[in-house]
């Protein structure tokens, strides 16, 4: 079952009534939300994957950021953290060990405590965490906020399942390898903080349903239809090169499926280009919907921290509310 169809089914289960649960199954959001009071919300996640890199201390570290990373897209501070591990007899546990101190390095730089977790025997090694964390009712923020006007700002570089399939095919220089794993390891507890500085209406992390599959999702949740500016997007090195030798992840073709009738492409857009905003991200930045002047302050305060943000696009209004969200890319 790939992840598209799964998505599906979950959204199918029934919906819990409690009234503390400010986020749960009703969205396609980024983690679980339970008010536990009117200055406390908790925030719960789970996220794993097999290594896409062949360092084993940095697959934890872009693991650990991957997981991390849906707390700081609910507006959250993470707090604690259970290892979820997958791991073969057939392979050193001194690998395993760079892996958790991986993971340990950037919980300890997110400030998150890991107090455990579980280990099963498997064929191929995974690993990612399970995060709580907290934040004020009033500050989380979910995907379905957006409101016509806002523009969308993107804290992260486009490209990353072309470029590791560009690993994998030993075709990418050692520069852009570098770029690749920087961005995939960084944390986005900074720009968490910057949209919630500056007034963030919504929000998501982008990763394996690529830029266009988070983004309708924002647009299906809030109500509104998004406008993306291709030429506006941040993209890793060499990315574009890749993708223009064919080395496009199958992944990008499962989703540009999925989002066929969500989705409008202007005609003046390249095939190579087209994926790239299809392409499944490992741990990619946040999507952050937020007032123009709120946005232009947001991209001041995280150059100053050196985090090159771009505005990548605007929320407008929907035209017919029997539509499900729409996005419209533009050159």
């Amino acid at each position: 079952m790939g992840p598209h169809a799964l998505s599906q089914v979950l959204r199918h289960l029934t919906a819990s009534q409690d009234p503390n649960l400010m986020v749960g199954l009703n969205t396609s959001d980024d983690a679980a939300v339970y008010r536990l009071d009117d200055n406390r919300s908790l925030i719960q996640t789970v996220d794993f994957f097999t290594p896409m890199v062949d360092d084993p201390r940095l697959f934890g570290q872009i693991a650990a950021a991957n997981a991390l990373s849906d707390v700081y897209a609910m507006g959250g501070k993470p707090l604690l953290a259970l290892n979820i591990v997958c791991f073969p007899d057939s392979l050193p546990l001194t690998m395993l060990e760079d892996i958790l101190r991986g993971g340990a390095e950037k919980a300890e730089e997110a400030g998150c405590i890991i107090a455990g977790g579980h280990t099963v025997r498997d064929n191929e090694p995974k690993y990612g965490l399970a995060v709580t964390g907290m934040a004020r009712p009033d500050e989380i923020t979910t995907n379905a906020g957006a409101r016509p006007g806002d523009l969308l700002v993107l804290t992260k570089p486009l490209g990353t399942g072309i470029i590791i399939t560009g690993i994998k095919a030993e075709l990418l220089s050692p520069a852009a390898r570098q770029a690749a794993t920087q961005s995939m390891s960084a944390l986005n507890k900074i720009p968490a903080e910057a949209m919630l500085r500056h007034g963030a209406s919504a929000c998501t992390d982008i990763t394996g349903f690529g830029l266009l599959g988070h983004a309708s999702e924002m647009a299906v949740g809030s109500g509104v239809n998004l406008e993306i500016h291709f030429n506006a997007l941040p993209l890793l090195p060499e990315t574009m090169d890749m993708a223009k030798t064919g080395l496009i992840p199958g992944g990008a073709y499962d989703n540009k499926e999925y989002l066929r009738d969500r989705v409008e492409l202007d005609s003046r857009l390249q095939p190579e280009e087209q994926m790239v905003l299809f392409d499944p991200q490992t741990s990619g930045g946040l999507l952050v919907a937020l007032p123009a002047t709120g946005a232009e302050k947001m991209l001041t305060d995280l150059a100053e921290r050196d985090i090159h943000a771009a505005v990548i696009g605007e929320v407008l209004p929907r035209q017919n509310s029997a539509v499900d969200g729409k996005i419209y890319v533009q050159p």
